[in-house]
């Protein structure tokens, strides 16, 4: 069993940045592939941003240039460096580790983290 614990989340004004981090438990973390999704009121859970086990990684179009995530394997945490960040970025934020380590499938998720950007 992983548990996933984010943090860093808070109040930040448009224009400004955060870096969330999520810290993991147990020892495959750094074989296990990672994602950062996020939820605003009243909509769907949508893909943030990817990062493979070897460091690959993959941004949606509306972060793009603006997010970047990272990985720490000797300290098992995500980061997520969130740059000129939009009212539209405020939702809540989770980490997320999903795929399969040979015959081992995984899926777990963090509690989230609100970030909302107002003035």
């Amino acid at each position: 069993q992983v548990q996933l614990v984010e943090s860093g989340g808070g109040l930040v004004q448009p224009g400004g940045s955060l870096r969330l981090s999520c810290a993991a438990s147990g020892s495959i973390f750094s074989r296990m592939a990672m994602d950062w999704f996020r939820q605003a009121p009243g909509k769907e859970r949508d893909l943030v941003a990817t990062i493979t086990s070897g460091g690959s990684t993959n941004y949606a179009d509306s972060v793009k240039d603006r997010f970047a995530t990272s990985r720490d394997n000797a300290k098992n945490t995500l980061y997520l460096q969130m740059t000129n960040l939009k009212a539209e970025d405020t939702a809540v934020y989770y980490c997320h580790a999903g795929g399969v380590i040979g015959p081992y499938k995984y899926d777990y998720w963090g509690q989230g983290t609100q970030v909302t950007v107002s003035s």
